[in-house]
């Protein structure tokens, strides 16, 4: 995936295929939040932001980590929803084909929810980048900072979701009850970034 032209990649999302979908749209917006936050970042830097100049490079540092975190996990959910496809496909003529279908695809369902649950965490981390950022940033491009925070918004709302259809399939009660857990940080992860794009919108429209 990280190797094809954004007009491949639409072209293969948009096609009549299990893999690409959503869950890897979700961790891609994920990874544009961090790019857009390394953005900002590398144009705070000099004299002039010299008192924060620890704060920007552990910043640059970080989203430079997510923004590879986020397109391994994109590429992680396309294989993952692909083994789920699969497993449906499983024959299921006699008992213990059932069984073992029934089995292989809880597997698979736990192991697909896996990527957008660690997607959730991709977004809070940029959201969190984001707050740190905002007010020490470049005010040239302090609107990629807002615009960083819509995408992690968007990742996380997203991934929520792909976590959700997972759970359905998922009987085992601590597999389920972890990845609740770890979708219940989505309502937070939107105030957060409702709050930074408010204050950003704020301060531009003075």
């Amino acid at each position: 995936m990280r190797d094809q032209t954004i007009g491949d990649f639409l072209d293969t999302l948009a096609d009549r295929i299990p893999a690409p979908g959503g869950g890897a749209s979700a961790a891609l917006h994920a990874a544009q939040a961090a790019a857009l936050l390394g953005m900002v970042a590398r144009y705070s830097t000099g004299d002039k932001y010299a008192e924060h100049a620890a704060t920007v490079q552990r910043v640059i540092e970080g989203t430079d980590r997510l923004r590879e975190t986020a397109l391994r996990l994109a590429e992680q959910d396309a294989a993952a929803f692909t083994a789920v496809t699969d497993a449906y496909r499983l024959p299921r003529s006699t008992a213990e084909e059932k069984t073992a279908r029934s089995a292989a695809i809880a597997a698979a369902l736990a192991a697909a929810a896996e990527p957008p649950a660690q997607v959730l965490a991709a977004s809070l981390a940029a959201v969190e980048y984001a707050e740190e950022l905002l007010p020490i940033a470049n005010r040239n491009v302090i609107t990629d900072v807002a615009a960083a925070t819509e995408a992690a918004r968007a990742a996380a709302t997203t991934a929520r979701i792909n976590v959700e259809i997972n759970l359905t399939g998922i009987k085992d009660p601590a597999v389920r009850a972890d990845l609740t857990a770890r979708a219940a940080v989505t309502d937070g992860i939107v105030t957060r970034a409702d709050q930074v794009t408010t204050a950003v919108r704020k301060e531009i429209n003075r």
